[in-house]
């Protein structure tokens, strides 16, 4: 069970390589991390929480947008670009079941975006401490951002495996992976945001708010990294909502939805003939 994941993951890697998803994923991470990190540490006077906490909170922000981006562009030709290079049908003959080579492929993408996430946020995480020694009281929090952005990347590496075997061809994957970043990452926020200003603070911002939240992968990470951090007041808009939803929830949301993701990728992955 184990050898055919880790066989399919080595060789997804090296594809990455070669790719150069490595190096592109990696200098992204960076430079914005980098970018955040001397901007974002400014009112850290004002909210009294330490440097690193504030840049953790920065961090969130950058990542929700970031991560479920380069984890859908990772993804989206995983399976329709092996039926348009006419590889899938070789590689479904191998002795490899469908799920071991969804899970070999998400076990080395993932690994690629982890790799740029832990990079990034170290390198913000450094300046933060060159700048101010006390800035380590904020390493938990920093932690909590590196492995629940590889959550939150998991979650969209599965959508993106889902949205390539419906599609079966890479330029409608692609569409399809931009629509659900731009619908889950940007559109449901502003819907929300635009249900909120008219509710008025009636039942919808007390009753379906939460639910609504938890509904979507992004805004539970969002959510649980900003009430688990010190520096939730550096939060705003639906972030600032983090004190109305507990810890839990958004927890579970969190751990839940890359299973969740990854069951549809295979359900979808089962239906495609070579």
């Amino acid at each position: 069970m184990i050898a055919p994941i880790l066989a399919t993951a080595a060789s997804e890697f090296r594809i990455a390589l070669r790719n150069r998803w490595v190096a592109i994923a990696t200098l992204l991470m960076l430079l914005f991390s980098l970018v955040l990190a001397a901007a974002g540490a400014a009112p850290t006077g004002d909210i009294g929480a330490d440097r690193l906490s504030v840049t953790a909170a920065s961090l969130t922000s950058l990542a929700v947008y970031l991560v479920p981006l380069l984890a859908l562009l990772m993804s989206f030709d995983a399976i329709a670009g092996e039926a348009e290079r006419g590889t899938l049908p070789l590689l479904l003959t191998y002795p490899v079941s469908r799920l071991q080579i969804l899970l070999g492929k998400l076990l080395a993408h993932l690994a690629v975006l982890t790799l740029a996430v832990a990079l990034g946020y170290g390198a913000a995480a450094l300046a933060a401490l060159l700048v101010d020694p006390d800035a380590a009281a904020g390493l938990p929090a920093l932690w909590r951002l590196v492995w629940s952005s590889a959550l939150l990347g998991a979650t969209f590496l599965g959508a993106g495996y889902a949205l390539s075997s419906l599609s079966r061809r890479p330029s409608g994957a692609a569409g399809l992976a931009i629509g659900l970043w731009l619908g889950l990452v940007v559109l449901y926020d502003l819907g929300l945001l635009a249900l909120i200003v008219s509710d008025g603070g009636g039942g919808f911002t007390t009753e379906v708010l939460p639910i609504a939240l938890l509904a979507n992968p992004a805004d539970a990470f969002r959510l649980f990294n900003l009430a688990a951090a010190e520096a939730t007041a550096a939060a705003g808009g639906i972030g600032g909502a983090a004190g109305s939803v507990p810890l839990w929830q958004s927890a579970a949301s969190l751990l839940l939805w890359p299973v969740a993701a990854l069951a549809l990728a295979w359900a979808a992955f089962r239906k495609v003939t070579p």
